[in-house]
């Protein structure tokens, strides 16, 4: 289900991802070793802002931190975003952040 976030414009790579990290799915890189790495990012990229916005939320005694509902990591050429366990590379020239971390919002629900 998630192959159809490839057609979305500068989409790189898309995957999903077990709660342990595992890769379920990728489409995109060249090789499975690379998928695993980024399936593996996301998971642990994931698991910190969880961690963050649970210390945001305890010390500020403040509702809405939690659950976070996504995270993009944006480089000069290319960003990495995440929504639930599915995770995308975008090159940022040719895509949209907000098209895709709509896309991927709905990808997770699945």
């Amino acid at each position: 289900m998630i192959k159809r976030l490839m057609a979305l414009d500068g989409v790189i790579a898309v995957c999903a991802f077990r709660d342990d990290g595992a890769l379920v799915e990728g489409y995109g890189m060249p090789d499975e070793q690379q998928m695993m790495g980024l399936a593996r990012f996301a998971h642990d990229y994931k698991r910190i802002v969880q961690g963050n916005a649970d210390q945001l939320s305890m010390f500020t005694q403040m509702n809405g931190w939690t659950p976070p509902g996504g995270w993009a990591v944006h480089g000069p050429d290319m960003s990495v975003c995440s929504v639930g366990n599915v995770a995308a590379i975008i090159d940022n020239a040719a895509s949209s952040l907000n098209e895709v971390m709509r896309e991927l919002g709905e990808a997770s629900r699945w």
